[in-house]
C-alpha cells in the first residue's frame, strides 16, 4: 500500500474494529485502556521494526553494529517485548502473561520517559486479568486483539505512513470515540476537541512559551497549543509542554498520547495538583508558565479544604473556596503559576462560578479587583461529555490593556446533534474574532467597565451585561378571534357528521 493510498478513516476503522473483540466482555471504560495501550505498543514496535530492517540493509554483516545503532532510538525495544514476538506466539498459553511481562521489559528500558518516580505509564494496567474471563477466554480474547492490531491498515512504519500523524490522531479518534460512551467518567480525561482549539486559539501561545495543564487528563488541551505555535510559527517546536494529572491510568494515556503525536518535548507529573502540586522550580516553589490552560473537574467536592489554610505556596490567600466546590480551588492554582509579565490563562468552569456567593464571590471580587480577569464565554449547552449543563470559559492576563472585562454570550450558536451539541469552526472563528476586537456586538458580546461590574455586586453571570431579549412578534387579536371563530365552526360541522355515522352503525342516541 503506497503513501498516498494510506486514508486516516481506513486506519480509524481499523483500531474502532479492534473494540469488537471486548464489545460483550468487559464494559468500554475498562477495554479502552488496553486497546489504546496495543496502538502504542504496536506503533513503538512498527517504528523499530523499520529502522531495524534500515540498518540491516546497511550493516547487515555487522549485527554487533546494528545492535549498538539500536540502542539510540527513540525507544529501546527488548526482542521479547516486540509486537511481532507477541503476534507470533498469540496461539500459545500465557498471552495476558506474555504482554504484561513485555510492557514492563519496555517501561525498564525507557524509564526516563515511560516513569515518574516509582509509576510507571503500564503500571494500572494488566492483561493477565480476571476481568478478560477464564484463562482459556482471556487467551482467546488478547489472540483476537493481537490479529486485529496486524491487519495491513494497521502497519505503522514511518517508511509506509510518511511523517503524517495518522498514528496519534487515530489515537485521539478512539479518546473521542470512548468519551462519547463514558458518562460522567468521561471528564476525567477528555475535552471536546472544538472546546481545546478554541482554548487555545484565545490564549495566543507563541514560540519560546512554556505551556501548562494542571489537570491535563489526556493532554489534548495542552498539545492543541502546542500546534498553535506549530501553526503560527511556521511549525516551529520551539515551546515545552507541561502538565500534571491526578488519576493514574489518565496520565499514562497523556504520556502515550504525548509520543504518539511526535510530542518528546514534555514533562507531564502524576499526582493530585491541588494536594501535592508537582510542577516546581529549582527552589521548590511553583514553577511560572506563560500559558496555562485547564478543563479542571466541575464542582469538585472533597478537594482537599482542611489542608489549604496551611498551603505553603500561598495560593489560597485571596479566600479558601467551599469544601465541596473546588472550582476556585483550581483557579486560584493557576493564577498563582502564572508569570508575572506574559502570564495568561485559560479555565473551563461551570456558571455557578460566575456569581455563588460567600467565599467564591470574596475571591471572585479580588481577582477582578486586582485585574486580573479578562474575558467571559458563555458556551452552550451539552458540549461536555457527561454533563449536559452550560459551561463558561473564562481568560485571565496578568497584564491588561484596560480595568474591563469583555463578555461575550456564545451560547445559543452551535451544531445540534442528537446526543452532544458541537463548535463548529465557523462558530470557534465568530468567538475568537469578537474576542480580538473587544468591541460590543448587539446581543452577542458587551465590554464592561469596573464600576458596572461593581454596580452588579461583582456578579458575572452573562445575561447581567449581554442583553439577549428577542421581541416577539405583536399577536393579531382580530385574526386570532377569526381562526378561533371558523374552527369552532369545522368542529361543529364534524359532530354532526360524526352522529350520523353512529346512527348508520346502529348507534343512534
Amino acid at each position: 500500500m503506497s503513501k498516498e493510498s494510506i486514508d486516516q478513516k481506513q486506519i480509524n476503522n481499523a483500531v474502532w474494529a479492534a473494540c469488537d473483540t471486548f464489545r460483550g466482555t468487559v464494559d468500554s471504560s475498562v477495554y479502552k485502556d488496553y486497546v489504546l495501550t496495543m496502538l502504542f505498543l504496536k506503533y513503538l514496535s512498527d517504528v523499530w521494526q523499520d529502522h531495524y530492517d534500515e540498518y540491516q540493509k546497511e550493516h547487515g554483516d555487522s549485527p554487533e553494529l546494528i545492535e549498538e545503532l539500536l540502542k539510540n532510538e527513540r525507544f529501546v525495544l527488548p526482542r521479547s517485548a516486540n509486537f511481532y514476538s507477541l503476534y507470533d506466539k498469540r496461539y500459545e498459553p500465557g498471552n495476558g502473561e506474555r504482554i504484561d511481562k513485555a510492557l514492563h521489559a519496555i517501561e525498564d528500558g525507557n524509564s526516563s520517559k515511560l516513569r515518574d518516580g516509582d509509576h510507571g505509564v503500564f503500571q494500572d494496567i494488566s492483561f493477565n486479568t480476571t476481568k478478560l474471563g477464564d484463562e482459556a477466554q482471556k487467551n482467546d480474547v488478547l489472540r483476537h486483539l493481537l490479529e486485529d492490531f496486524n491487519k495491513p491498515e494497521l502497519d505503522l512504519r514511518p517508511s509506509r505512513v510518511g511523517k503524517r500523524d495518522v498514528i496519534g490522531d487515530a489515537y485521539e479518534f478512539l479518546i473521542d470515540k470512548f468519551a462519547a460512551g463514558a458518562g460522567k467518567k468521561a471528564g476525567e480525561f477528555y475535552t471536546p476537541a472544538a472546546v481545546s482549539e478554541l482554548i487555545a486559539e484565545l490564549v495566543e501561545p507563541k514560540e519560546g512559551d512554556d505551556i501548562c495543564d494542571p489537570a491535563c487528563g489526556s493532554a489534548s488541551l495542552l498539545m492543541k497549543c502546542g500546534r498553535q505555535v506549530k501553526k503560527h510559527f511556521n511549525g516551529s517546536k520551539r515551546y515545552q509542554l507541561y502538565g500534571q494529572e491526578a488519576i493514574g491510568s489518565t496520565w499514562a494515556l497523556a504520556k502515550m498520547n504525548m509520543f504518539l503525536h511526535g510530542e518528546d518535548n514534555h514533562i507531564i507529573k502524576w499526582g493530585d495538583t491541588l494536594r501535592n502540586p508537582r510542577l516546581l522550580d529549582s527552589n521548590e516553589n511553583l514553577q511560572h508558565f506563560d500559558v496555562v490552560v485547564a478543563n479542571p473537574p466541575f464542582s469538585l467536592d472533597k478537594w482537599g479544604q482542611a489542608s489549604a489554610g496551611d498551603d505553603k505556596y500561598g495560593r489560597f490567600r485571596r479566600g479558601i473556596p467551599p469544601r465541596t466546590k473546588g472550582d476556585y480551588a483550581f483557579i486560584l492554582h493557576m493564577i498563582e503559576t502564572l508569570k508575572p509579565k506574559t502570564g495568561r490563562m485559560g479555565v473551563v468552569v461551570p456558571h455557578g462560578v460566575l456569581f455563588r456567593g460567600a467565599s467564591e464571590g470574596k475571591i471572585r471580587r479580588k481577582l477582578i479587583e486586582e485585574n486580573l480577569l479578562h474575558t467571559v464565554i458563555g458556551l452552550p449547552e451539552k458540549l461536555f461529555y457527561g454533563t449536559g449543563i452550560p459551561a463558561a470559559i473564562l481568560i485571565f492576563k496578568k497584564k491588561k490593556r484596560d480595568d474591563k472585562v469583555f463578555f461575550i454570550d456564545a451560547s445559543r450558536e452551535y451544531q445540534d446533534d442528537k446526543n452532544q451539541n458541537h463548535l463548529t469552526e465557523e462558530h470557534i472563528n465568530k468567538i475568537v474574532a469578537t474576542y480580538a476586537a473587544r468591541n460590543n456586538v448587539d446581543k452577542y458580546a458587551y465590554l464592561a467597565d469596573l464600576a458596572e461590574i461593581k454596580e452588579n455586586d461583582f456578579n458575572l453571570n452573562i445575561p447581567r451585561y449581554v442583553d439577549t431579549f428577542e421581541e416577539e412578534d405583536e399577536i393579531d387579536l382580530v385574526a386570532v378571534r377569526k381562526e378561533r371563530k371558523k374552527l369552532k365552526e369545522d368542529l361543529a360541522k364534524l359532530e354532526v357528521e360524526m352522529e350520523g355515522h353512529l346512527k348508520e352503525l346502529g348507534y343512534g342516541l
